[in-house]
């Protein structure tokens, strides 16, 4: 089974960056799209960015398209996430997730991590 594990997570002021990993263990990472999904207070998890399995195709959502890039290394079996110009509003818990299918979808996902804190706060 694969396992996923977030890190990178923290504390950052408005305009600020911050790179979050995703280390994954258990089966071989090539095989699965990777997405970061996020969660703020009292809204819906929402999808943020997806790789696919080889790492040439990427997609966004609109509100962190330009800010975020994501890439992935299978050799390292770690998939990143590099944010910059974070704004409040990109507060949330981050996660993770591996599925057969690529897209901003979480129902497509099978594995998940547990989640890293980002808040962006002055």
């Amino acid at each position: 089974q694969l396992q996923l594990v977030e890190s990178g997570g923290g504390l950052v002021q408005p305009g600020g960056s911050l790179r979050l990993s995703c280390a994954a263990s258990g089966l071989t990472l090539g095989f699965y799209a990777i997405g970061w999904f996020r969660q703020a207070p009292g809204k819906e998890r929402e999808g943020v960015s997806c790789i696919s399995p080889s790492g040439g195709s990427t997609v966004y959502a609109d509100s962190v398209k330009g800010r975020f890039t994501i890439s992935r290394d299978n050799a390292k079996k770690t998939v990143y996430l590099q944010m910059n110009s974070l704004k409040p509003e990109d507060t949330g818990v981050y996660y993770c997730a591996a599925g057969t299918t690529y897209g901003l979808h979480d129902a497509a996902m099978n594995y998940w991590g547990k989640g890293t804190l980002v808040t962006v706060s002055s």
